[in-house]
């Protein structure tokens, strides 16, 4: 079979490798379809200090049971399950989390072996009818987005201001609307990209530029209920802190670069105003099924935002097109 395997920074090699065996407690998938998404672009430039090469790629994964023909999705981080975090419901810090396509070869694969270990966790997702194998794939993201948008407590009437409009951006648009937001503002500082991403998720406005200022002015001075920085920026996370509304919630989403992890924080600002940042860190199988049921029901579409299908000999375009910023979503169809 072909696989797309990391052996090195800029090196991804589509090959052939031998069709896997389940062996006990796993479970072998046709993958139909695996997404993209920046860490795999991130990856590819940098490596990563879980994955040991030669890895198969791919996290975001649908396909069906080679036994059975059940269509399924498939989580990508796995908690252990029995960690003092894991057993305190608090399944997203698992300290002892392993990944698909980093501790275990991924999807970027025309078939694939479940770990026994994802299975003990509840993490293999029956596809509901009505939803196609690409659109499955978009519900790891949207955990992660769900995971995001609960821990910062996006509900009912609030103003939201989701910063980066990136296929994650697009995705919190729409889940905001989907838990009743009053208004979802979209910045980016990539006017190209932020029109793309508007014309297909429709916030309330858009913002290219001075966004405090902007969102100050949009909001008749008050601010922002919400304000998630949906993008790897030092920058944007210290406008998010200046935009947010008394008692506003500020949801660190995107995490900094490693060797520039740093911000200037206005502690005052979250003293007197009573702000609550918190952090996001990936989804728990809970989160995934959610998704799945989320973009069952028509409450957070997806299918829109798949702007690019390519087979698995093209993944390297894939990726380039997401480290570009010039698609939306890309799936890869093995």
């Amino acid at each position: 079979m072909k696989v797309a395997r990391f052996h090195a920074p800029g090196d991804i090699r589509v090959e052939d490798a031998p069709e896997p065996v389940a062996g006990p407690g796993e479970l072998k998938i046709r993958v139909r379809n695996c997404s993209t998404c920046g860490t795999d672009a991130k990856i590819f430039k940098f490596g990563h200090h879980h994955i040991r090469p030669p890895r198969v790629m791919g996290h975001e994964i649908a396909g069906e049971v080679v036994d059975t023909g059940e269509r399924v999705q498939v989580i990508a981080a796995i908690p252990c399950g029995t960690c003092a975090e894991c057993r305190r419901d608090r399944l997203t810090v698992c300290p002892d989390q392993e990944s698909m396509g980093y501790h275990y070869d991924g999807g970027f694969a025309e078939y694939m072996v479940v770990p026994a270990k994802v299975l003990a966790v509840g993490g293999v997702n029956a596809v509901p009818d009505g939803v196609g194998f690409a659109e499955a794939s978009v519900a790891e993201p949207l955990a992660c987005v769900l995971n995001g948008q609960t821990l910062a407590g996006v509900g009912p009437g609030d103003d939201v201001v989701v910063m980066g409009a990136g296929p994650i951006g697009c995705l919190h648009v729409r889940l905001a609307r989907a838990r009743g937001a009053a208004r979802v503002f979209l910045v980016d500082v990539n006017a190209e990209r932020l029109a793309m991403a508007a014309d297909l998720v429709t916030p309330d406005a858009v913002i290219d530029s001075d966004p405090v200022e902007q969102v100050l002015k949009l909001t008749g001075g008050r601010g922002a209920d919400v304000v998630i920085t949906a993008a790897a920026s030092g920058v944007a996370q210290e406008q998010a802190v200046r935009m947010a509304a008394r008692q506003g919630r500020i949801s660190f989403f995107g995490g900094l670069p490693k060797d520039d992890p740093i911000i200037r924080l206005d502690s005052n600002l979250v003293h007197y105003r009573e702000l609550t940042i918190v952090g996001a860190n990936g989804s728990s199988p809970a989160h995934n099924a959610e998704a799945l049921r989320l973009i069952a029901d028509g409450r957070v579409p997806v299918a829109d935002l798949i702007t690019h299908r390519l087979p698995l000999t093209r993944v390297l375009d894939g990726i380039d097109l997401v480290s570009r910023g010039a698609a939306i979503k890309v799936t890869i169809e093995p």
